[in-house]
């Protein structure tokens, strides 16, 4: 009898040391979603207390408060039951049944697969910290801050079912395919929206999905290969290191593309980093790359003899750093001739740039930190637009040109 009662004993301790490591080995793989998902970047506003919400999120109709996703059972997630979790995270509806603002970009999570969302849910449950953080009113004014037309929205603009393996392509192409249409989230910057605000295209279908989009005065550029700027030229070697280190022989990431190379990309797998290579350079396929005609700037700038007021003030304001052929200087400064954020049908983010300046992310693959210094206090918007048309007409390329009137717009957004 003793015998027996051991052995009962020594089954149900197993048993428990069993579950504790697949619990365990779930919130791991959550905590790895977590980043690949970018869930830092907009439910933690103080670095110390990470997902208890608070940060403000810009819309065009007003500020969006994110929420506390700790679990917390009075401010945070911690009475969700899975299918709720499930629910706010692949159909943007609470657990109380109200409808989330599509901030929270669950068209793109609705792709996510059941084991996805169970280990995602293990990690918020069990591998974060509980903290206090009560929700903070939007800064939408009423009516339009009513939820209840949020259901409607839901239901017209957010796919129903997980990601669905495309057929004829490799297993690789389409865990690609799955992290950015699906965790990455790449279409909520990097496709452009509709009258109601909605994503105009979800996938690959649509010569629209990632074909470039503007918000708060900066341009994500087109990553689907489709026009003049985006990633045609890239390897995916190039686009591996970018997504990793933030920088590459062709650009350097600003606005909110360091913040996710920041807290998201540069943690992806290798494995993983390869397979989006793979999947944003398929979507080129096909694509001529932009045609330049013959450079003639570069003699002009190294013989210190600039043709008009533009030239001018690159040869005494960026040259020193970028250098008379627009190459600048490998992973320190970034190459202007050819960068897509020179050369985009939208020339926001490069005035943004000379205005404001910007940082290249200090990643584990390249802990420097680089600032380029703002313009924007020496610069009045003629000579900023000057500038602008310059880069962007320099070396061969042959971009829109900049008006004074989009500087001053973009100047006074801060």
């Amino acid at each position: 009898m003793k015998l027996a009662f051991l052995s009962l004993a020594i089954v149900l301790a197993s048993g428990a040391v069993f579950a504790d490591e697949a619990r365990d080995a779930s919130v791991a793989r959550g905590k790895y979603l977590a980043l690949l998902g970018d869930c830092a970047a907009c439910h933690t506003a103080d670095p110390k207390r990470p997902f208890a919400g608070g940060a403000p999120l810009q819309s065009p109709l007003g500020a969006i408060y994110s929420t506390n996703i700790t679990p917390d059972d009075a401010d945070g997630i911690g009475r969700y039951s899975l299918e709720q979790f499930a629910d706010a995270l692949r159909k943007g509806r609470a657990a109380d049944g109200h409808y989330l603002y599509p901030a929270m970009p669950y068209p793109s999570f609705s792709r996510l697969r059941d084991q996805d969302v169970g280990d995602l849910y293990a990690y918020f449950m069990h591998g974060v910290e509980a903290l206090p953080s009560k929700a903070r009113p939007s800064g939408i004014p009423w009516p339009l801050n009513m939820r209840w037309p949020l259901a409607l929205w839901s239901a017209a603009f957010t796919p129903q079912g997980a990601y669905q393996e495309v057929a004829g392509r490799s297993a690789e192409w389409n865990r690609g395919a799955y992290l950015v249409q699906g965790l990455g989230h790449c279409g909520s910057c990097h496709t452009p929206r509709g009258i109601a605000l909605q994503e105009k295209a979800l996938d690959q279908g649509s010569p629209q999905y990632l074909s470039g989009a503007v918000q708060d005065g900066w341009a994500a550029p087109d990553i689907g290969g489709a026009q003049p700027g985006s990633l045609q030229g890239w390897s995916e070697q190039d686009l591996i290191t970018f997504l990793r280190t933030g920088r590459n022989d062709h650009s350097a990431a600003f606005g909110a593309m360091s913040d996710a190379v920041l807290h998201s990309t540069q943690y992806f797998s290798d494995a993983d980093l390869k397979a989006v290579a793979v999947y944003l350079g398929s979507l080129g396929e096909g694509q001529a790359p932009r045609h330049t005609a013959a450079d003639q700037t570069t003699p002009r700038l190294a013989e210190g003899k600039p043709q008009g007021e533009g030239e001018a003030l690159y040869l005494d304001n960026c040259a020193a750093c970028h250098r008379s052929d627009g190459q600048g200087y490998r992973a320190t400064f970034p190459r202007l001739a050819g960068n897509s954020a020179v050369l985009g049908a939208s020339p926001e983010s490069l005035i943004h740039i000379i205005l404001k300046g910007s940082s290249v992310p200090k990643t584990q693959g390249a802990p420097t930190g680089l600032t380029m210094p703002d313009f924007g206090w020496r610069l009045n918007d003629a000579q900023v637009a000057e500038l602008a048309t310059f880069l962007r007409s320099a070396w061969g390329y042959d971009a829109a040109a900049v008006t004074a009137a989009e500087v001053a717009r973009i100047r006074a957004l801060e």
